[in-house]
């Protein structure tokens, strides 16, 4: 070995043996440690430097401002406002090199930030603009807007009263008002990352309220535990079985009739069936407005086969729980006081930022979430608190870091008051019934139902060259190519977001989906959507 390389392996030795005694001569003896450091050629400490950050000084002040007037202007005002398009639609190459992604080891000046803020906003969907109707979601509003950013700026964890009792007192209130709403007379909430979550929880609620000992003991030595769910249902009650290990074909779909409601006698025919065959059902997923037709299934046809055979009612009612805020539509929500459990996503119908997913939980012994999720952790559940402990909610869920969404709803609903959360339902439904009449009467459109449940509303469109034919399954085949062809002119354009899908379900082809949720969409948009269609697609 060379003097050399000898050299540089004792030198880092000594470094990694003396590096505490580095330490305590840093705080005690600094003459010590220079002498030590010179001896084994290691560098001498230096302090480190980094931007300042404080929201004390002017230069940082200035760069806040700045920034709000850019998300002020270009989101929130230009945003929402159809004179500017809903997207700069961009193939991901080409959006690649048109962002500046690039993190180097100097910080970025507030010039670069700015501008990069600025092109993230520019090549980002404006899904607060009245021609944004694609999803489940849009529409924004100031008060909520407001509490979404209050949220972050106080950077807290929802799982104790310690750490957050501004929020756990908002969050116990609005329960109680959503629980009333819903009809549960003894119950609990919470606020899940996203409707998914909420359907998994009501899974995993479900599965130890049926067998206790799952909690200790695991799903080993049992038999396939069976749930059921419509074909119109969110995929979730899938993802749920994948995630819980109850195995994804123990999911069994029922069949639904031609405006995709469950049916009943299905159901329940399915339940024998599974029970002669030694499975074990457990649980029954009702869907409460459906993704693409807007469906709602009788929840007290179900509630009485659930009833029948002791299995849990979940209600997925993410989309259309919104109906409870209207006296004129909350009856499609009848029955849901018969349910175990149901979501309710705030960020569809009511139009609250995202997320805001709420789970909710029939519970007269008011301890099922405890019995079935605490770990008593110690550095957090202290029985002995100064305060009321029973404030701490974080030992009821399956997180425990848990992000604050209450206080955009909460502002959003206090804001609006309850005449305003309903009239947000009561337009939206108004809007859809005005443009599924104007659809019907109107030459190239043809309608997936003839009536909607809810404000999405589905048809074909039907370009100039196959109006009038025979509608055999190569004209269907024709019309199916139609949707994703007009769906690139229309992004291309920038003008129109709506999305399209088959239902092979039903055996439909390729239609088109507008949902209305925005509540500053007018009739006139309603107008601009059968305008441009024919603009868009006459030709095709």
């Amino acid at each position: 070995m060379s003097l050399d390389r000898q050299q540089r392996l004792w030198t880092t030795t000594c470094h990694q043996q003396f590096s505490t005694i580095f330490s305590l001569l840093r705080l005690k003896n600094l003459t010590g440690q220079k002498k030590l450091f010179q001896l084994y050629q290691v560098p001498l400490y230096r302090p480190i430097k980094m931007a300042s950050t404080s929201f004390h000084d002017p230069e940082v002040v200035k760069f806040l401002d700045k920034a709000f007037e850019i998300i002020k202007e270009e989101s929130l005002q230009k945003g929402t406002d159809n004179k500017y398009p809903v997207v700069d639609f961009q193939q991901p190459k080409d959006l690649e090199s048109l962002l500046d992604t690039e993190i180097s080891s100097e910080p970025a000046t507030h010039d670069q930030l700015l501008d990069a803020l600025k092109k993230i906003i520019q090549y980002s969907v404006k899904t607060g603009h009245p021609h944004f109707m694609n999803q489940l979601y849009g529409g924004l509003d100031p008060y909520s807007q407001v509490g979404a950013w209050v949220t972050p700026t106080l950077n807290t964890n929802l799982h104790t009263y310690e750490v957050a009792p501004a929020f756990v007192i908002l969050e116990r209130y609005i329960y109680k008002k959503m629980l009333a709403l819903v009809g549960f007379e003894h119950g609990e909430g919470l606020f899940c990352p996203g409707g998914t979550a909420s359907n998994i929880f009501a899974l995993h609620l479900a599965r130890f309220n049926k067998f206790p000992d799952v909690r200790k003991n695991g799903i080993y030595g049992m038999k396939p535990l069976r749930m059921y769910t419509s074909d119109m249902a969110h995929y979730s009650l899938k993802k749920g079985a994948l995630y819980l290990g109850l195995g994804t074909d123990n999911v069994v779909t029922i069949n639904t009739d031609d405006r995709g409601h469950m049916i009943t006698s299905e159901l329940e025919r399915c339940i024998k069936e599974d029970l002669e065959k030694g499975f074990v059902p457990m649980y029954v997923n009702a869907t409460s407005g459906s993704t693409v037709l807007g469906s709602f299934d009788d929840l007290t046809a179900i509630s009485e086969v659930c009833k029948t055979y002791n299995l849990w009612l979940h209600s997925d009612a993410c989309w259309g729980g919104g109906t409870l805020l209207s006296r004129k539509h909350r009856h499609l929500m009848k029955g849901s006081h018969l349910c175990n459990s149901i979501a309710w996503n705030f960020h569809k119908f009511s139009g609250t930022p995202i997320q805001s997913s709420a789970f909710l939980l029939n519970d007269p012994s008011g301890n099922l979430m405890e019995e079935a999720n605490s770990t008593k952790a110690e550095y957090l559940f202290q029985p002995d608190k100064y305060y009321d402990a029973s404030y701490d909610i974080g030992d009821k869920t399956v997180q425990c870091g848990r992000s604050v969404d209450i206080v955009k709803l909460w502002m959003q609903w206090r804001g609006l008051g309850d005449s305003g959360m309903e009239a947000k339902i009561d337009l939206a439904y108004d809007k859809a019934h005005y443009l599924t009449e104007k659809l019907k009467i109107t030459e190239g459109f043809k309608m997936v139902l003839p009536e909607f449940e809810c404000t999405n509303i589905s048809f074909w469109y039907i370009p100039k060259r196959l109006r009038g034919k025979v509608e055999d399954d190569g004209w269907w085949q024709e019309v199916n190519d139609v949707a994703p062809k007009l769906k690139e002119r229309m992004m291309k354009a920038g003008t129109l977001m709506i999305q399209y899908q088959a239902l092979s379900t039903k055996g439909y082809a390729n239609f088109f989906r507008v949902v209305i949720v925005n509540q500053h969409v007018n009739y006139s948009d309603m107008d601009f959507v059968i305008e441009e269609f024919e603009r868009l697609g006459h030709d095709l």
